[in-house]
């Protein structure tokens, strides 16, 4: 007889709300009362390794039991409080019997890599200049060490999209997985300035193969009717490494070291390469879309839609880069404990997730793609603006949130315009080029205002009007088509 899924969810549970209570109840006070700090750092780690396999489980459960999603929130939402999992696991034992279990949905491995592809970059965060600082890095390479990453995943996504439309997404996964689960070890053997760059170089272009390979896969298995919901329910998991990925490397680290974190998400890397060899093999089909009639198969990809899709790529990382870059330094200037910083950004990750997995997201289905696309960057700029202005623990939390709205608006809105602009047999490159411009976008956010004269308030106003003037662009240029200019 096979054991029900949330059976292994109750377990895993338990197991989580266990070793939060021995950190919180045991392991804290031994270290702050009675200075034993070896504690922490064990318990740290073990609760660590807990959690990741916990949240694992509410994932599998999510696909293979036929119940409201607001299951597997609640589930995620009780690893953070005290004795949540048992009052779960108490509802959950209850509720085991009434729900069936479905067959397994390969789209569960696809989502899992989108995860691990997002969750390896926001892991980066909080510890890579601290990182860079305790081997000898000086201060002014420290800022090109954070974005080399960034700046060679475009290479990346730019072959994995042309690889991939030469020989399917399947065999593009397995090798990236691969290739950046070892790329991710390679930080236990960094100890100068020279060998983290040539890590950095190495882990931004393997780690780029994954994402275009993953949306490829994802968009060629999914009916039009069903794009944008889909698209939606992708970006929960990218919203989900934004939630996890900083909390947990921040985490982790101050209790046991940075290598120690990359290891932790190199042997998730590893796990997904052997699932997506078992259970990928077999759909990796190269699905003619012969339904197209909006592109005319010449060799290029580029059209007014794959166009605005692109921008709204560049816009959307641009923003993000400089909410990483000037965020912490606007909390830090007044007077906050640097947590704060953590706490926002997971803040607008919290309010995209529930907006991409509650019936909000039937939005992307019906209302046309560039409408919610200007929207979403339209409340994203005013969000920058208000930033700006904010000076409060309350009113930060509520500007992120609405940052939140926005980015959940404009991301299935430019991966579904891209979807309905290319035919199958060239998605995959014009998915290498839309996570280049993604790319593109970060280090730009990111590094053009850290070079530019502005204060904190300068430089989100700066944003702000600038992802103001984008949206106006898509609203008056709507039924226009866009030429690719060199």
């Amino acid at each position: 007889m096979r054991l029900h899924p949330i059976y292994f969810l109750r377990i895993t549970g338990l197991l989580d709300g266990i070793s939060l209570l021995v950190l919180l109840g045991i392991a804290m006070p031994l270290k702050y009362i009675w200075g034993i700090d070896q504690a922490v750092t064990i318990m740290g780690s073990i609760h660590g390794g807990i959690f990741i396999t916990y949240v694992l489980t509410i994932l599998f459960a999510a696909v293979r039991v036929k119940w409201s999603i607001l299951w597997p929130v609640a589930a995620l939402i009780a690893a953070f409080i005290p004795f949540a999992n048992f009052v779960l696991d108490w509802k959950l034992k209850k509720a085991q019997v009434n729900y069936s279990v479905q067959p397994f949905n390969y789209a569960l491995i696809v989502y899992s890599i989108v995860f691990f592809s997002f969750i390896d970059l926001f892991a980066q965060l909080p510890v890579m200049s601290t990182f860079a600082t305790s081997v000898g890095t000086s201060t002014f390479l420290v800022g090109f060490i954070v974005g080399l990453y960034s700046l060679t995943n475009t290479f990346g996504n730019i072959l994995s999209g042309i690889m991939t439309d030469k020989v399917g997404p399947f065999k593009i996964l397995m090798i990236g997985l691969l290739l950046t689960s070892s790329a991710l070890l390679l930080y236990r053997f960094v100890d100068s300035p020279a060998l983290l760059i040539v890590v950095r170089i190495i882990h931004g272009f393997v780690a780029g193969l994954i994402v275009p390979a993953a949306f490829t896969f994802s968009a060629n298995s999914t009916i039009k009717e069903q794009q944008g919901k889909k698209v939606a329910f992708t970006g929960t998991f990218v919203g989900l490494a934004a939630i996890i990925g900083p909390a947990f490397s921040g985490i982790l680290a101050s209790k046991t070291s940075v290598p120690f974190v990359f290891t932790c998400v190199a042997l998730l890397g590893l796990l997904l390469a052997i699932l997506a060899a078992i259970f990928l093999r077999k759909h990796n089909l190269l699905k003619k879309d012969n339904s197209q009639t909006n592109l005319q198969l010449t060799g290029t990809i580029f059209n007014a839609g794959v166009l605005k899709a692109y921008l709204g790529a560049f816009f959307l990382m641009f923003s993000q880069g400089v909410i990483a870059y000037l965020l912490p330094l606007h909390v830090q200037s007044l007077g906050y404990d640097s947590r704060l910083s953590g706490t926002l950004m997971s803040t607008f990750g919290i309010v995209a997730v529930l907006i991409f997995v509650l019936p909000t997201n039937r939005i992307f289905d019906r209302v046309a793609p560039s409408k919610t696309m200007t929207i979403g960057i339209g409340l994203m700029g005013i969000s920058q603006l208000l930033i700006s202005q904010s000076t409060t623990n309350l009113s930060l939390h509520v500007v992120l949130g609405l940052y939140g709205v926005g980015f959940a608006l404009l991301f299935p809105s430019i991966n579904t315009m891209l979807i309905k602009a290319t035919p199958a047999e060239l998605r995959g490159k014009a998915y290498g080029y839309f996570y280049a411009a993604f790319s593109l976008g970060v280090v730009a956010g990111s590094s053009v205002l850290g070079w530019l004269p502005l204060t904190i308030t300068e430089g989100f106003v700066l944003t702000g009007i600038i992802l103001l003037l984008f949206a106006t662009y898509v609203i008056f240029n709507k039924h226009r088509d866009l030429t690719l200019n060199h």
